[in-house]
């Protein structure tokens, strides 16, 4: 059965064991994710990327077990376990007698009005709840073993990143201010050379660990005991990653929706738990680094073929530059 037709089966109320009223569909460029009632069954595409291969049943499969096992550990009980696609009748569904034509990752629904980024655009959250989100986050980076990582590659692999950035981000096809990026940019690449001991040091003391690796409000339910869902599963050195640099990126998140506070409480909850308390001005360089890897991702939805509003990215790209140049402004008032 192609994709398109699995999609199409998938959108039908009927086609679930639990009734629903209805069904709602999130897309993005490797899943699909269809949402029930009670339940969300995620769906991956069969897309290949130089970052992952979906292209075939067994690979979908393994990488569904890996999302329900590592998303377990944030996420308890709401990663209920990976469920066949079976078909049947000339459609398809979760489950049941039938032949098995791909496999989905079945998960709790959570409240969307409990998202953190919908507690901040609302005006809800509060800084008791970064305190519990910071807390939750610390406990679970102090009990991640420490990964082994070359002080060199770690440095040199960020550098290249940096680098990366820049020429993508410079494209002219994009029309973005190229003399900006190459200053801001060039403001990376200048603490990584001068303030290269903060670095080695947190390699040195052992705080690179198997994170989340897309550690964002949207993916923060703010429950009374915090669940953070969707890490990056399909490739592991995507979570190898400095607490300092996954809790900077989601502060900067935070920061980017109108929260600017909310990163002073997260790291504070995060060092009370953890006795770890990283210097200001190395999270200023992780977030002003993360935030043009934003950029970058947001304007590469303009490569898409039939991109909708391409504005919408432009202005998205623009938005993550200012706050990666305010971070940078920070590393040289430190200097």
């Amino acid at each position: 059965m192609e994709p398109i037709a699995k999609v199409a089966c998938l959108r039908r109320a009927k086609a679930y064991p639990n009734p629903t009223s209805g069904v709602e569909v999130v897309e993005t460029h490797i899943s699909w994710v269809f949402l029930t009632d009670r339940f969300a069954y995620k769906l991956n595409k069969p897309v290949r990327y130089p970052y992952l291969d979906f292209r075939t049943m067994d690979a979908r499969h393994q990488d569904c077990r890996a999302e329900v096992r590592l998303n377990r550990r944030l996420a308890g009980d709401v990663y209920l376990g990976v469920v066949p696609l079976v078909e049947r009748d000339g459609c398809c569904g979760p489950g049941g007698d039938g032949k098995v034509i791909d496999w989905l990752v079945q998960m709790r629904r959570l409240p969307s009005t409990r998202m953190l980024d919908v507690m901040i655009s609302n005006g809800q959250a509060t800084t008791d709840d970064m305190q519990r989100v910071g807390a939750r986050l610390g406990r679970f980076y102090r009990h991640e073993p420490s990964i082994e990582t070359d002080v060199g590659e770690y440095r040199s692999g960020l550098a290249d990143d940096i680098g990366e950035n820049r020429r993508e981000l410079s494209d002219p096809a994009f029309g973005l201010p190229r003399a900006f990026i190459e200053g801001l940019c060039l403001k990376q690449l200048r603490f990584l050379q001068t303030h290269h001991s903060l670095l080695d040091e947190r390699v040195d003391v052992g705080c690179i660990v198997e994170g989340h690796g897309d550690l964002r409000p949207e993916h923060v339910c703010l429950l009374e005991e915090p669940v953070v869902i969707d890490c990056l599963e399909f490739k592991r050195a995507f979570r190898l990653v400095d607490p300092a640099d996954e809790l900077g990126y989601l502060a900067l998140e935070c920061e980017r929706l109108g929260a600017p506070w909310a990163g002073d409480r997260l790291f504070a909850a995060y060092g009370e738990v953890t006795g770890d308390r990283p210097a200001p001005a190395l999270v200023h360089f992780y977030q002003s680094f993360r935030a043009t890897l934003r950029a970058k991702i947001a304007i590469w939805h303009n490569r898409d073929d039939g991109i909708r509003q391409p504005e919408k990215w432009i202005r998205r790209a623009l938005e993550y530059l200012e706050v990666a140049q305010r971070h940078a402004d920070q590393l040289m008032e430190q200097d």
